[in-house]
């Protein structure tokens, strides 16, 4: 009986930390599978873009036509370039979001954690006297 009753917060509380784990394993995952999501979008966009580019690229026959394409490139480097930057920001922007949840939930685990020993521990200090 008195291993039941030092045993029970242990319990409850790895119960809390399981349940905890999990949450913060849903929010992990979401994160990645938003992030896969933004980096398949930026990917297309740039597969589309690059194939259009070549298509055109393909049809010049001269100089002229060089010269007529070349900012078209340059504007596609460019563009390419911006949409990786702004990729990066975005997924550091959900990282520390997604840190900041899982944070947040480890605090909550913590605390309630520490309410459970805190009301245990005058109880079983009343009983040993």
């Amino acid at each position: 009986m008195m291993f039941e009753q030092f045993n029970q917060p242990f319990v409850s509380y790895s119960k809390q930390f399981a349940e905890s784990a999990l949450k913060a394993q849903q929010i992990a995952l979401g994160n990645l599978e938003d992030l896969a999501k933004l980096q398949m979008k930026a990917m297309e966009d740039r597969v589309n873009a690059t194939f259009e580019f070549i298509g055109e690229a393909s049809e010049v026959r001269d100089f002229d036509g060089v010269k007529a394409i070349w900012p078209k490139g340059f504007n596609l480097v460019k563009e390419s370039g911006e949409q990786l930057f702004s990729l990066g920001q975005e997924a550091m922007t959900r990282n520390v979001k997604t840190g900041e949840a899982i944070s947040q939930l480890v605090k909550t685990q913590v605390e309630a954690a520490g309410e459970t020993v805190a009301k245990a521990a005058p109880n079983k200090a009343a009983r040993g006297k």
